[in-house]
């Protein structure tokens, strides 16, 4: 099944380094992990793209696999998720968390393809899923680490990638990262072994810091985003993205750099000159940014988000 179209994630620039352009977003058929480590907003992050998907598709529904039993629906709603179109499953190993998706995805098939409702698979997270014979062997007593665990991954994901595929329904999956010790450079590692690495057709690493309104009050997070594996994207590309606490993804946040950087924009000491002579600051630009990028400005930055994402785009 080749790739056939896109999910808004609700950020024009997320959108542009999953995708290569600001209308596009994850893959609508393949698995996107979000690794980061923790209190990364890696749930809030999820969370805001499941909020966009159930906006675009009125009749859609997410299965929401929560392993971390960390969100209710309490929580989506103040997110702004339509809780009726989320059904929250609890599965505490891998093999469970397999077993309940394929029957899910083997009854999705079924329908008539023209009747299907869109439907998107969340996994939150596959870090704190341990397998049948870990708890087997906790239950016994026997304090011994699974080596099959990766195997157990791999197998999984490897009958999944193929059915979301063939049925078209996207999957979303987030994991803990951490740093490799000893090795020669700081390097972060996603847990879980290769299986996930593998299934994945894109994997972007979150870290964050913290953004403040003019009270100095903590309003959300910016997210720094670094595409770590991407079909349709440069790998290693970089961007930031404002997670509010009561909006989610910033739809505009992390444009002004792109502008910047592609001259759309003319930085001029501490402001910023618009196409029409103008001068503004970036503060005011991202705070009432439908005034700022008119249509002719997000032209431009649609074939700036090309050049400085897509595969085989070069700047010259």
């Amino acid at each position: 099944a080749e790739f056939s179209g896109c999910i808004d994630t609700g950020s024009f620039i997320l959108n542009a380094v999953l995708s290569g352009s600001l209308y596009g977003g994850v893959p609508n058929n393949k698995i996107t992990a979000f690794a980061g480590e923790s209190a990364t907003g890696k749930t809030f992050f999820v969370l805001g793209v499941v909020k966009q998907f159930l906006e675009d598709n009125p009749t859609g529904g997410v299965i929401y696999y929560d392993t971390e039993a960390a969100v209710t629906k309490d929580m989506m709603s103040k997110r702004g998720v339509d809780v009726k179109r989320v059904v929250i499953a609890e599965p505490d190993t891998i093999e469970k968390f397999r077993t309940h998706a394929m029957k899910i995805l083997d009854s999705y098939e079924k329908q008539p393809k023209e009747s299907r409702p869109p439907m998107m698979m969340v996994l939150d997270s596959l870090g704190l899923l341990s397998t049948n014979k870990e708890v087997e062997d906790v239950s016994e007593g026997k304090d011994v680490r699974d080596m099959t665990k990766s195997q157990v991954i791999k197998g999984a994901f490897r009958v999944l990638t193929l059915k979301l595929a063939q049925v078209g329904v996207p999957m979303l999956v987030t994991n803990h990262v951490y740093e490799l010790v000893g090795s020669y450079v700081p390097t972060k590692e996603m847990g879980g072994g290769s299986g996930l690495k593998y299934a994945a057709s894109t994997i972007a690493y979150l870290g964050k810091k913290k953004e403040k309104d003019s009270d100095g009050d903590v309003i959300g997070n910016i997210i720094k985003i670094t595409m770590h594996k991407s079909r349709f994207t440069k790998e290693h590309s970089r961007v930031e993205v404002l997670l509010t606490y009561d909006k989610g993804l910033d739809r505009y946040y992390g444009l002004l750099d792109l502008a910047e950087k592609y001259g759309i924009f003319k930085k001029v000491s501490t402001r910023y000159e618009l196409p029409d002579g103008k001068t503004s600051f970036g503060k005011q630009i991202n705070s009432d940014p439908e005034k700022y990028y008119t249509p002719e400005v997000m032209e431009q930055l649609e074939a700036a988000a090309a050049k400085e994402f897509k595969y085989g785009m070069t700047n010259d």
